[in-house]
């Protein structure tokens, strides 16, 4: 198979667009597809143009204002119709698409190529966290208008479905994010990092995700003064002073990635997330593939990861009491926070990269066909014996979850794998 990969932000930036990118890469390359990978230019001239076995085709871009990290890319539909005619491939992929991806779904359009496009950011509820309330009607006509004219649009989580399905668009149907149980895990867990940010033997309740406006780290704040507890920030952004400012006994770890940040999560005792724009949340179900039990904002994504009352707790949005309380019930009950962690584990096991990139690969195959859209499984399951047998592997270690005074860890780094 011949695949155009159309990515509005992709290496060196790092987050969960990238992330997923990278990870469905993998299994095309092992499949011995040809691929493309189409991306805004990069001034870090480290950068390869072939990664795993993609050619990574740069348009000109410009750093956002405000978050120069992220990058624009220029020029109009002619351009990427010129770059998909030549290529020719059997489908175009539209990751997480918006301004690259509005040309992209035109030109593919035009030149009768099927595309299929994957809702993975909720740009427009950015507008107003941003300041900018104004534009989100725009932004969700520019998406409406995207995937209106997907061939194929996938989605993470029933919230998600829903809400397109809402809009009028129905060409939709659910793709999960898989996640590394070999890498994520319980075995991580390293009392020496755990010593080193908790002398004290606090219990540490962590963040992971970028350091941005949208995410929410400030609402944090309203666990820096439970006792016993420690705040650790893994992740970096725009928002890094700012947090610092606010969170002064927080620890602040910078951006983390590979067995580094699985050591820091799988060391974490809790898990908070209050950001209320994550159309899935990937280091939600990192941290639940580390044992780690979870607290979220009832919205979005965590809708469909957190089970209340079995493997963490969903508080409604904007209640940061509630957050607090849910925090407090785990952080001191050792017992309970070791069951919750035990169920979270059990919860992704089966959820594996491979698993979710072949389905995508059966999505690619239907809208070639032109055959009409099949939901698969909500939730990818392994057979039961396999399952237990995974499990008993990954047992947690004893000293998980140990009876010490409390530490908040917030980590906040979605360059790592989200």
């Amino acid at each position: 198979m011949r695949i155009a990969i159309v990515a509005e932000s992709f290496l060196p930036l790092m987050n969960g667009v990238t992330h997923s990118i990278l990870r469905v890469l993998e299994h095309l390359q092992e499949r011995g597809d040809e691929v493309m990978v189409i991306a805004p230019s990069t001034s870090d001239t480290a950068v390869s143009d072939v990664v795993n076995g993609a050619f990574v085709h740069r348009l000109p871009s410009v750093p956002l204002a405000g978050y120069t990290n992220v990058r624009v890319a220029l020029g109009g539909v002619s351009r990427v119709k010129r770059i998909l005619a030549d290529y020719a491939p059997d489908v175009v992929h539209l990751a997480s698409p918006f301004v690259l991806g509005w040309r992209a779904v035109q030109a593919a359009h035009q030149l009768g190529i099927p595309t299929v496009a994957i809702y993975q950011t909720e740009v427009p509820s950015y507008a107003a966290r941003y300041g900018v309330p104004i534009l989100e009607n725009w932004a969700w006509n520019r998406v409406d208008n995207i995937h209106l004219l997907a061939d194929r649009t996938l989605v993470p989580s029933t919230f998600a479905l829903n809400q397109l399905r809402g809009r009028g668009i129905l060409r939709v149907g659910m793709w999960r994010r898989g996640v590394d149980t070999a890498r994520f895990s319980p075995t991580k867990r390293s009392t020496a990092w755990r010593a080193s940010v908790a002398p004290d033997g606090e219990r540490i309740i962590g963040y992971v995700g970028r350091l941005a406006i949208e995410k929410q780290v400030e609402d944090l704040a309203v666990l820096a003064d439970l006792p016993g507890t420690r705040v650790v920030i893994v992740g970096d952004g725009p928002q890094r002073a700012a947090l610092e400012a606010a969170l002064p006994n927080a620890v602040f770890t910078g951006f983390l990635g590979g067995d580094e940040l699985a050591q820091v999560v799988a060391g974490f005792d809790l898990f908070v997330h209050p950001g209320e724009f994550e159309t899935f949340c990937q280091t939600i179900q990192e941290a639940m593939a580390s044992g780690v039990p979870v607290v979220a904002t009832g919205r979005g994504g965590p809708l469909d990861l957190v089970e209340n009352s079995r493997t963490g707790w969903l508080y409604e949005p904007g209640d940061l009491a509630q957050m607090r309380g849910y925090v407090q019930d785990l952080v001191g009950d050792d017992a309970k926070r070791r069951a919750f962690g035990k169920a979270a584990l059990a919860s992704v096991q089966g959820r594996t990269w491979p698993v979710l990139s072949a389905q995508l690969v059966q999505h690619y195959e239907a809208v070639i066909a032109g055959d009409a859209l099949v939901e698969p499984p909500t939730a990818p399951v392994l057979p039961a014996e396999l399952q237990a047998a995974e499990l008993q592997a990954a047992v947690l270690p004893a000293e998980l979850h140990p009876a010490e005074p409390a530490v908040i860890s917030v980590t906040s780094s979605k360059g790592l794998s989200a």
